[in-house]
């Protein structure tokens, strides 16, 4: 009897199709056109050749001309590829035009990023707004069956067959599940909220790692606190927010919370289901921003990371940047290029734990903040202790009717003590 073999299904092949138009110049082409790749390569599909198509003017049947439009479609049956995947938007008729005329499914940056985010999601918060974010997309696209880009080769949809098999979901059903969902995602907030409002009761101050995906958020966490934090490099490997303790300077203690990674062009429906995960940004204390040292395309990504930032109301934090990935830049000159442009930044290998103690040093000088004095009354020793356990304590005296401090603290830990304030000590 022949013994049973299990046989990993093989990965999509897939033809990656780049999108300039007159306002985009070269170098921004194939920057977006590498991050599509490096999209479809964390879902394992297999990339087998990709172009860059220059458009004066967007066509309404294929989003470009009807004789550029044929040569991919030719390209696509030469190389026997699976999918197109267009680094923009189309819309469901021209996914349909696209499938009628290569005969093999197309998809657009919006439905892969959404694709990954699925096969991310970790706890129930994230999928509930990943699914949520693939309703919202699929609604106007009932004719065309949601692409699973983890079935094996020769599930092709979209020509005849599987694009005129029956609906899963009719409109009706799908509108009433986006109502449910959006309830539940409200409920899931309001924990969240009751969770962060226990936090600030408790002075300590927050930092909020962020950057693009990818940059090492996660591998840093894991290496300041000794987390367990799912990290892994592919884009989007941690969608959740994680917190943990942080404790730096004279045991000061800080919450450090690790958020989702930035990309630029991220679907709208994605943006506004991860809008609770990203409040973790806006409303801490101090901002890390995470750079890929390493990545060729680290400039255009701290841009993306500022404009997200603005878009959240966060661009006026206190920010420290971070150079990660030092140990695989690719020439100490390019490193020393990156520090003067980069003038204010933090050199580290988050992989080597190396430059974590100044880091630290330099979250502690944000966190510990201003110097001042204050006088308590000599039966609040309570007040004392909280200054010595969310500050830095520089000199204490113990009077007879009262008792003197003078420490660093952050404005949110100042707020709650300022009734006890003499002066801003001259330091």
């Amino acid at each position: 009897m022949q013994e049973l073999v299990n046989v990993e299904p093989e990965p999509q092949r897939a033809f990656l199709i780049g999108i300039r138009d007159g306002s985009m110049d070269e170098a921004e082409a194939q920057s977006l056109v590498r991050e599509l790749a490096g999209l479809a390569e964390t879902l394992g599909v297999q990339i087998v050749d990709q172009t860059t198509v220059k458009i004066r003017e967007k066509h309404p049947k294929y989003g470009m001309g009807l004789g550029k439009a044929e040569e991919i479609a030719e390209r696509a049956k030469e190389l026997e590829v699976d999918c197109l995947i267009f680094d923009q938007d189309i819309s469901p008729s021209q996914q349909r035009n696209w499938e009628e005329l290569s005969g093999v499914s197309a998809i657009d940056r919006q439905e892969l990023i959404i694709q990954i985010f699925a096969s991310r999601a970790r706890t129930r918060e994230a999928e509930l707004q990943i699914e949520l974010a693939q309703l919202k997309h699929s609604l106007p696209r009932l004719t065309h069956k949601y692409i699973d880009l983890s079935r094996q080769r020769g599930g092709r949809y979209g020509t005849k067959g599987a694009g005129e098999t029956k609906l899963e979901l009719d409109r009706r059903s799908i509108l009433r599940r986006i109502h449910q969902l959006e309830e539940e995602i409200k409920e899931v907030r309001q924990h969240r909220s009751t969770q962060r409002k226990k936090r600030e009761k408790i002075p300590i101050p927050t930092c909020a790692l962020v950057g693009y995906t990818n940059a090492g958020k996660s591998s840093l966490l894991n290496a300041m606190t000794n987390a367990e934090v799912f990290a892994e490099d592919k884009l989007f490997a941690t969608l959740d927010p994680t917190t943990r303790r942080l404790e730096i300077g004279r045991g000061q203690p800080v919450l450090l919370t690790d958020t989702v990674g930035f990309i630029r062009r991220l679907p709208h429906d994605l943006v506004d289901a991860f809008h609770a995960t990203l409040e973790e940004a806006s409303l801490a204390d101090i901002l890390i921003i995470v750079l890929d040292a390493a990545d060729p395309d680290v400039d255009r990504h701290y841009d993306t990371t500022l404009a997200v930032l603005k878009e959240l109301g966060a661009d006026e934090t206190p920010k420290i940047i971070v150079l990660n990935k030092i140990d695989k830049v690719s020439s100490p000159e390019r490193l020393k290029n990156l520090e003067r442009q980069y003038s204010d930044s933090v050199s580290i290998s988050a992989l080597n734990r190396t430059g974590l103690d100044n880091l630290a040093r330099r979250i502690d000088l944000l966190v510990s903040g201003a110097a001042y004095r204050f006088r308590f009354p000599v039966n609040r020793h309570d007040l004392v202790a909280q200054v010595h356990r969310s500050g830095t304590v520089l000199a204490e005296h113990y009077g007879e009717d009262s008792i003197e401090v003078e420490a660093r603290l952050g404005d949110r830990m100042l707020g709650t003590l300022r009734e006890w304030l003499v002066d801003p000590a001259n330091h």
